[in-house]
């Protein structure tokens, strides 16, 4: 399964009115730590499939969302829960440790 793709345009409602808890990347194509974490990405889509949303902003495309959030170094990865950011993991981290963040907050 394919992570989403999150915009300044869905993010209100894909995100923050998810009654989900909701894995948001924060990336860009030109950052080569982002690319370490995508594919940790993309297996936790697969994995927390109905549990969770999984997904990816690019920062460049969507600077009003990653503004707000005070995304300053990417990759940043926010987990959001009724809304609010729950947790937040900046840099490129192993996978385990994103998967144990994601499933603190289930």
């Amino acid at each position: 399964m394919k992570p989403m793709e999150f915009t300044d345009q869905n993010f209100n409602t894909e995100v923050l009115q998810s009654d989900k808890p909701v894995l948001v990347d924060f990336w860009a194509v030109w950052c080569g730590p982002c690319k370490l974490i995508a594919p940790f990405v993309e297996e936790l889509a697969g994995e927390f499939e109905g549990k969770a949303k999984v997904g990816k902003l690019d920062v460049d495309n969507n600077q009003e969302t990653a503004i707000k959030y005070g995304v300053r170094s990417i990759p940043t990865v926010l987990i959001f829960k009724a809304g609010k950011v729950a947790e937040t993991i900046i840099g490129a981290v192993p996978k385990v440790q994103l998967k144990q963040k994601l499933e603190s907050v289930l």
